[in-house]
């Protein structure tokens, strides 16, 4: 697999990474150690964790395949602090106490000495600089290699990177992730623009529209899909509406044209998008994985890519300026 430099850091990955939301729940030890293993021997480095997945199993799950499946050392391990349920609802808390006790319980679980790449979970109420004061915190101890943020849109993205960037000795801030796809390009209006201008990774979530656009939901919600279950059902139904189906189906389109399945069509123009370091995949199984893994030597043609641009949402301005530079 092709690595990607992580925006201007020293950090590089495989570009593409591996999701792990559904760990622990959907995704049962026996789908875990094939998928991780098949990543990993593609080339694949960025595993995507986080201290709520599945209220810390997915990291429990992750420190077991190191000690028996993959190498340590062969990991780019992220994960994220700042965010849980409790009492059963969803909470944000990027205090300093909170955000160091999530990644006193992320490396216990995970069985390393250290994180690779931190990030802030989402935006809370505590004040920025101390959220940030525990990143700083956590470098310096050796926690923590890199750190990075989740979730922000672009004016919070811009404020925390240059309250790092303002004085010696405060961490960097090297990545972002937030949601991006053919059905989500709200990230092109200020957060990619944002991440261009101070040269930080940018790593889209749900690169599938939350698995809209592999088609399965083409003709209804078939059992067993995400769409299905009590737990994801609310996360999959804002892109079950006529706006997506057109975008949908051109995606098919473009897959049968080219003799591609539409997941990789999807895939293919969030990978090569302009700024994209690594899309972060939601395989659940490993055939899922092979059919992502299958894209490496493919790229989608110009025209086709703009095409989709057009049916998704108008011009990606990104696109445009590459050419024009080009």
């Amino acid at each position: 697999m092709q690595r990607r430099r992580v925006g201007g850091s020293g950090l590089h990955v495989g570009r593409l990474g591996l999701g792990t939301m559904t760990w622990g729940r959907d995704t049962k030890m026996d789908d875990a150690r094939p998928l991780l293993s098949a990543f990993v021997a593609a080339g694949g480095s960025l595993v995507d964790t986080a201290a709520a997945y599945g209220n810390g199993e997915a990291e429990r799950m992750i420190g077991k395949l190191i000690r028996t499946e993959v190498r340590r050392d062969d990991l780019v391990l992220a994960t994220k602090g700042g965010f849980g349920l409790r009492d059963g609802r969803r909470i944000v808390d990027t205090s300093a106490r909170a955000m160091l006790e999530d990644l006193r319980g992320s490396l216990r679980r995970l069985g390393t000495d250290h994180i690779d790449l931190w990030q802030v979970h989402a935006w809370g109420d505590a004040p920025l600089a101390e959220t940030l004061a525990a990143i700083d915190q956590a470098v310096t101890a050796g926690d923590v290699r890199y750190a990075g943020l989740s979730n922000f849109v672009g004016w919070q993205t811009a404020n925390a990177v240059t309250w790092q960037r303002a004085f010696p000795g405060r961490a960097p801030l090297v990545s972002a992730q937030v949601e991006y796809s053919l059905l989500a390009r709200r990230a092109e209006v200020e957060v990619l623009p944002c991440l261009r201008h101070f040269d930080v990774g940018f790593f889209p979530w749900s690169p599938m529209g939350r698995g809209v656009l592999t088609g399965k939901y083409r003709t209804g919600i078939p059992r067993g899909s995400r769409g299905a279950t009590e737990h994801f059902g609310w996360y999959v139904e804002p892109y079950l509406e006529q706006r997506s189906r057109a975008v949908v189906e051109g995606v098919a389109k473009a897959a049968d044209g080219l003799g591609m399945t539409p997941l990789q069509v999807a895939l293919l123009w969030v990978r090569d998008a302009p700024g994209v370091t690594a899309p972060l995949l939601g395989a659940r199984t490993k055939a899922q994985l092979d059919e992502y893994l299958a894209c490496e030597e493919m790229t989608l043609p110009d025209q086709i890519a703009q095409a989709l641009d057009d049916i998704s949402g108008g011009p990606n301005a990104g696109r445009s300026e590459e050419s024009v530079g080009g």
